[in-house]
């Protein structure tokens, strides 16, 4: 059954504007590095913001309910990932009553890229920035893979902004340092010029453990690969690489314990991923990226919180099991 939901869902995706294909016909000129081409599921706007002295352009989706239930729910989404990609958890919150506001954030998607590094606390800044300007006091904050390290700087520095906090297969629940001998941000820009989008779709399958047809995989790989022949790629690629020494050298697995707000794990249980994991060494390897374990350790740990593992799944778990992951999230925001 979960089978023929996921095949379901993946026709669904295909037939919405949750992105555009190159797959499905040839593309007469590229993508802007502001996804500039590729299309979003509800409209977009800017918020101007600040960072470090730069001035930069933050998009963002707001969708309001039919029935509004009085809340809000903020999405943040990972780091290879368009936030174009939350359309069926939009509508499903929507549908549900939430008011739905859904960034991108500084170096992703259709929002600026910045030509300075990236941090999470300057993301967790500019992620309030926005409920301010949409005069929201407290939101839910749902979020997924590295915007699941965002979710934890939020929860961490502005605990009386978030109501609930749902962490969707997030990375960073282990110390990336303790395995991942640092390097130099040249190095991996050399190195990320020469993925091509073969070897592309192959990394996410594989560190994903994505249980979706190839097709659903294609608006993933189009927003990597589409933007190469935009002569702004330089700007992008090093925006890309600042998120991945982001990651690494701005660990929150020591901050989760100390969440003390409700707080919830979904995870896939073939979800394996561990950035930076073909860097270390061979030995420690297999030691990374036992995330539902991690998952269920760190929430004993803490006075609100659960985790909750779905079978059979990997780590884009809302697109992969999406009732079972509907079934959850109301469940929990409902409390």
């Amino acid at each position: 059954m979960n089978r023929i939901l996921t095949a379901a869902l993946a026709a669904t995706l295909l037939a919405v504007p949750f992105a555009s294909s190159a797959a499905d016909g040839p593309q007469c000129e590229p993508y802007g590095i502001a996804l500039e081409g590729f299309a979003y599921p509800y409209p977009v706007h800017l918020l101007p913001v600040v960072n470090d002295g730069e001035q930069l352009s933050m998009a963002y989706m707001d969708v309001a309910p039919a029935q509004p239930n009085g809340r809000t729910v903020v999405l943040l989404h990972g780091r290879n990932f368009p936030s174009s990609y939350w359309a069926p958890v939009i509508k499903m919150l929507s549908e549900a009553g939430f008011r739905v506001v859904v960034p991108d954030q500084i170096g992703f998607g259709k929002s600026s890229k910045p030509s300075g590094e990236l941090h999470f606390d300057t993301l967790a800044r500019n992620t309030i920035a926005l409920l301010d300007h949409l005069k929201i006091d407290k939101a839910e904050v749902v979020a997924h893979s590295l915007g699941g390290m965002l979710g934890v700087r939020i929860a961490r520095a502005y605990p009386d902004r978030v109501a609930h906090l749902v962490l969707t297969a997030p990375i960073g629940l282990e110390d990336y340092r303790l395995y991942v001998p640092p390097t130099p941000t040249d190095k991996i820009i050399e190195s990320e010029d020469k993925l091509t989008a073969d070897g592309y779709r192959k990394q996410l399958q594989t560190n994903y453990a994505i249980k979706l047809p190839p097709e659903a995989i294609t608006p993933f790989v189009d927003a990597r690969f589409n933007i190469k022949g935009s002569p702004d790629y330089p700007r992008w690629l090093r925006a890309f690489v600042s998120s991945g020494q982001m990651i690494y050298r701005e660990p929150v697995a020591h901050d989760v314990p100390l969440i003390t707000l409700p707080t919830l794990f979904i995870m896939g249980a073939d979800d394996h991923n561990a950035p930076g994991r073909p860097l270390a060494p061979e030995a420690l390897r297999a030691k990374m990226g036992q995330n539902a374990e991690l998952a269920k350790a760190l929430a004993a740990k803490m006075p609100n919180a659960r985790a909750e593992v779905i079978p059979d799944t990997g780590h884009l778990v809302f697109l992969e099991a999406p009732e079972k992951y509907k079934e959850l999230v109301l469940g929990f925001l409902g409390r």
